[in-house]
């Protein structure tokens, strides 16, 4: 295997985010926050197989049950306590997804009577469907790596979970749409709304999650997710995925991948939604660079989310490569192709992101240190993006 010249700085990068955030060497209480994690696991599995180093794996595995143990139980700050799910100490361990997981925010939840303060929310906990399908992901790549269904197991119960208690049916219109932020219990709605990508995100994962359960027949019904796929697909049906965030525009690339890796695993036929979110990638990145925002000096702008657009540019690559490859899996290969072709051209906004982070100098400021431990993962993730893009 040719090995990346980047892995230096990335091991370099991924060895310090485990010491600042309590994972090794272990720290009491760590600092765990779910999206972050969930890049940092697929990074660690890259790392292992890069270097075929077993203590990456274990630092993986490690993150996955400090993830657990931590965001799958309530704060020490509540008057709850022990897993979210209700159930006991041994049985939760089994079932640590079993009730969601904590966003893990610094403050606690907002309370049934308290106003809602739109600032404040953001530095409240809770529960993310974005986040919890991040998390469902690195799973699912965890499982891969491993052999070990155990991970996909958790993941399915999670999707399970999470899926009855974010999706509702609106009142005004009779249609399901999926809250954005739950209460850490899932009781309660604390953001209503729904996020732009949530439900293709579910969508697309639970796909990959009942692709990998059709291996084993024998497994229970409760983990069949067919329903649940069956709703997403409802909610997505004649929805504009276009935006003009570089975090949202790398997020649909990466989909656009994880769709076309779907295709070729199972023969979906989703060649229309594969060309929809490539029309809405091209569509946002020529409005965002309009913007030249990536001309402005490091303290006006979010590297994460800029690495989140570098490493939706290396998904482009690798579907240019999948589509070549799997001709047969696509019916509308010549549209897939053209537009996979303008795609590449955009290749060097990732190479400029990547190099501008790299300099010490931008990442003194506050933009960097106020968010250095998802800045950093999602660096890390961006100069070695396999572990997270490539899930089989």
């Amino acid at each position: 295997m040719k090995q990346n010249p980047s892995l230096p700085l990335v091991r370099q990068i991924m060895m310090e985010f485990a010491e600042q955030t309590g994972l090794s060497p272990v720290r009491r209480p760590p600092s765990r926050y779910l999206w972050t994690d969930a890049f940092a696991v697929c990074n660690f599995l890259e790392l292992y197989r890069q270097t075929g180093d077993d203590s990456f794996k274990s630092l993986a595995l490690s993150l996955v049950d400090q993830v657990h143990e931590t965001l799958g139980r309530h704060r020490e700050d509540d008057t709850r306590s022990g897993w979210i799910s209700g159930l006991g100490e041994d049985e939760g361990r089994l079932h640590p997804t079993a009730g969601g997981l904590r966003i893990g925010k610094e403050m606690n939840e907002r309370g049934p009577t308290d106003p809602f303060d739109e600032q404040m929310e953001w530095d409240r906990d809770g529960q993310y469907y974005h986040y919890l399908t991040k998390w469902m992901h690195a799973l699912q790549c965890v499982g891969t790596a491993t052999s070990d269904r155990t991970y996909n197991r958790w993941a399915r119960e999670l999707a399970r979970k999470v899926h009855a208690g974010f999706v509702f049916t609106s009142a005004l219109d009779g249609r399901k749409y999926i809250h954005w932020k739950m209460s850490i219990d899932l009781s309660r709605p604390l953001v209503p709304s729904m996020g732009l990508h949530d439900p293709l995100e579910g969508f697309i994962i639970y796909s990959q999650l009942q692709t990998d359960r059709s291996d084993e027949p024998q497994e229970s019904p409760q983990l069949d997710l067919s329903n649940e796929i069956k709703e997403l697909a409802e909610i997505c049906k004649g929805r504009s995925w276009a935006t003009e965030d570089p975090l949202g525009i790398g997020g649909l690339l990466c989909n656009a991948l994880q769709v076309a890796q779907l295709m070729v695993r199972d023969r979906s036929g989703q060649d229309k939604l594969l060309l929809a979110l490539l029309d809405s990638s091209l569509l946002g990145l020529e409005s965002y660079l309009n913007m030249n925002t990536l001309l402005l000096p490091a303290h006006y702008r979010l590297a994460f989310r800029e690495f989140g657009l570098s490493i939706g540019l290396h998904a482009v690559e690798r579907l240019q490569r999948l589509v070549q490859k799997e001709k047969d899996s696509f019916k509308e290969i010549a549209e897939l192709s053209i537009r996979i072709e303008k795609l590449m051209r955009y290749q060097p906004v990732g190479e400029q992101i990547e190099k501008f982070w790299q300099n010490e100098a931008n990442r003194e400021g506050d933009t960097w240190l106020e968010q250095r431990a998802i800045n950093m993962v999602m660096q890390a993730t961006s100069l070695a993006p396999d572990g997270f893009l490539q899930v089989s």
